[in-house]
Order: C-alpha cells, then structure tokens, then sequence
C-alpha cells in the first residue's frame, strides 16, 4: 500500500472519469478561479491606491496574500488548468512552500500596516467582526505553517505517521482558506469598501471570492474523501 496521499485526477473519486463535459467544465473551473483570484488582487490593489495613506497597504498586502498567494498555493496541486500540471510532485510541494511563506510574510506586513493606522489615527483595535476574523484567518494560517514543517521535515521531527498528517494537514487547510474567504467577505462590508464601491459593482466583489473557494473546496475533497482509511 502506497503511504503517500496525493490528488486525484479530474473526478475519480466521484466515478465521473468517462463524462468528457463533466472534465471541461472542472478544467474551465480551475482555469477562472486563476483568472478569479489574480484579478481581484488587482482590483482591490488598484481601489486601495497604495501609498496614500498607511491603511492603503493593508488591502493590498492582504489579498495579495490570501486571494492570490494561498489560492494559487493550492490549486497548483490541481490535475487540470493548471499551469503548473507539468511539475513533479516534489516540485509542486516547493512551490506550495514558496507561495505559503508569501502568504504569512504579506499578511504579517498587512497586519503591521493596519496596527501603524490604527495608532496613528488613535482608533480601537478588534472591534470589527472583520478585525476578529482576521486574527482568526492569521493563527490558522500560522498553525499550518508548523503542520506543513512536520510535513517537510518528517524524520528530524520524528512524525510517526506523515500519510495522516497529511490528511489533517489538508483538512485544517481547507478550513483556514474558507475562513481566509469569509474575512475577504467581510471586508465588503467595511466603511471604507462601501465608500469606494457601490452599487451592482459591489455585489459583484462580495460574489467573486466565493468561486475560488468552491473551486478549492471541490480540489481537496475529490482528493481526499473518496480514498480509503489512511493507515500509519
């Protein structure tokens, strides 16, 4: 029995393998959850105007981080629409590691930019729900970081058992890029989001963060669901 868990390809643990219209459209998923997350990094980038103020770099750091960083740090295991499906596996895995360090070194910068506003302008820290997720989204990502150290160094740290680790590993991932997703959200709701963007434009930002997260989402259970009980 193979002790390494890895993604499965295009719908396998579904039996769907055979449903050419089924593999497109999981093709053409992964593809705009890509397009998805590098244009609302832009986007929010750009309405931030970075270098106005110390809050401006906030936004920018932050979906640098989460929507760009930790969304192509996943999908870079995907079977399909992948621009990285040409890789090996231990060339992905550092890749996951390169995107992974960007998402904590730019979160952690995001979080230095909010704190200097904060004190400048003597306003209140964590009194937001969006404040509290945040600091949520970033211990959760912190946490992960330790796991996928383990996962890295297996034998120095004397993991007993790397094939459930790496279950839990990916478990405790999904849920921290869903919370990740929910703080992005909450952020539309924001006086400074609901200043700058109005309208029917703004329903369209609060929509497009939750696609690559479906898309993600779908990734790892496919993944990880359907195989059989992991032994150490």
């Amino acid at each position: 029995m193979r002790s390494d868990v890895e993604y499965s390809p295009v719908g396998e643990g579904l039996g769907m393998r055979d449903f050419w219209l089924y593999v497109w459209m999981r093709r053409v998923s992964v593809i705009a959850a890509h397009v998805i997350s590098l244009g609302l990094t832009i986007l929010i980038s750009l309405l931030s105007r970075p270098g106005t103020s110390l809050f401006s770099w906030h936004p920018v750091c932050m979906s640098a981080a989460y929507c760009l960083c930790m969304t192509e740090g996943i999908l870079l295991f995907s079977a399909e629409g992948s621009p990285f499906c040409f890789k090996s596996r231990q060339g992905k895995v550092r890749l996951h590691w390169f995107c992974q360090a960007l998402v904590l070194v730019a979160a952690t910068t995001g979080v230095g930019f909010m704190v200097a506003s904060k004190n400048v302008s003597e306003r209140p820290h964590l009194v937001t729900w969006h404040s509290l997720l945040g600091v949520g989204t970033l211990a959760a990502t912190l946490l992960q970081a330790v796991c996928g150290v383990c996962l890295l160094f297996p034998k120095l740290l004397r993991v007993t058992s790397p094939p459930r680790l790496k279950l839990y590993h990916a478990t405790c991932g999904l849920v921290a890029y869903l919370l990740a997703t929910v703080t992005v959200v909450s952020a539309m709701f924001s006086d400074w989001f609901q200043a700058t963007v109005k309208g029917a434009v703004w329903w369209a930002f609060l929509l497009l963060p939750l696609f690559p997260a479906l898309v993600v989402m779908n990734q790892i259970t496919n993944a990880y669901l359907p195989r059989k009980k992991i032994t150490s």
